[in-house]
């Protein structure tokens, strides 16, 4: 079968360095945990797991050691309850979703109430959520609703989500009333690159597979995007748990990753693909 990769796909530079420091850390270090998944794919986390990377969803189950603080970043008042356990931590957050809790720190302490658009269940999104009181979480337009009437509004938007839907939500705030909008794009460029580059693919192939933690926000919305252009668009996590019959009558296939999916996951299940006989 042709196999043809998207030009941008894989592991962005904020996943690259929280994993880079999660080898570094299990290596030096005998406790270590990891407060939540490190990253958005489990073929990772079990890898890391095997190295020594406990993961744990509840600070009550850490004692003791090394605390990893995963590339979502955590809440402010996580922070503050690990400092008083004493124990080591180890900040691996993406820079850019740093970058976004300074605003809504500082959007707070300008007057302006805090409005995120983005997925309220999101671990980014709920960390940048405790930086500033009272922040409203805007998912889409169902949640309009919970907009203030008047005063001032900042806007900042989860890094993952797309120019399209941040636009669209933008232009559905702006109608409501309100004495001033402030608006601050915190996209993150990396996940616009691979949105462009799966859709721009997505037009030329027969069937359009995406690979990607089913937990990963920004794979999902690679599949949401990829599924506009081409309904043979399919969103799986590696090739051990991949459908082949669905491949049957195919010639040409696509193949991206969102920015939580290793290198060697892509390799591995491109080279199958390869070799796959659609024919038979």
């Amino acid at each position: 079968m042709k196999v043809i990769v998207a030009k941008e796909c894989g592991f962005c530079h904020g996943v690259r360095n929280a994993i880079k420091i999660a080898e570094e850390v299990v290596e030096r270090e005998k406790e270590v945990y990891s407060l939540g998944p490190i990253i958005h794919n489990k073929d990772v986390v079990e890898r890391l797991a095997k190295s020594g990377l406990k993961t744990v969803d509840d600070i009550d189950d850490i004692v003791s050691g090394t605390v990893l603080i995963r590339s979502h970043g955590a809440a402010a008042c996580q922070i503050e309850e690990l400092k008083s356990k004493g124990v080591n931590i180890v900040d691996a957050t993406c820079v850019l979703v740093k970058r976004v809790q300074q605003i809504a720190r500082e959007l707070e302490g300008e007057g302006y109430q805090v409005v995120i658009i983005g997925d309220e269940n999101h671990p980014e999104v709920k960390a940048v959520g405790s930086y500033a009181k009272d922040v409203i979480i805007i998912a889409d337009e169902s949640d309009l609703h919970k907009l203030p009437s008047k005063g001032e509004i900042g806007v900042i938007c989860q890094t993952t989500k797309g120019p399209e839907h941040f636009g669209k939500m933008l232009g559905a705030i702006a109608k409501h009333g309100f004495s001033e909008l402030k608006v601050i794009n915190t996209l993150c460029k990396e996940t616009i690159k691979r949105q462009e580059s799966a859709v721009e693919l997505c037009r030329q192939v027969d069937i359009m597979l995406v690979l990607g933690g089913l937990e990963s926000a920004n794979t999902r919305r690679l599949v949401e995007l990829c599924k506009k252009y081409n309904n043979q668009t399919f969103h799986l996590q590696n090739w051990e748990e991949f459908d082949k019959s669905i491949l049957l009558g195919k010639s040409i296939a696509g193949v991206t990753a969102g920015a939580s999916t290793p290198k060697w996951i892509i390799d591995e299940f491109v080279e199958n693909l390869t070799a796959f006989d659609s024919s038979k």
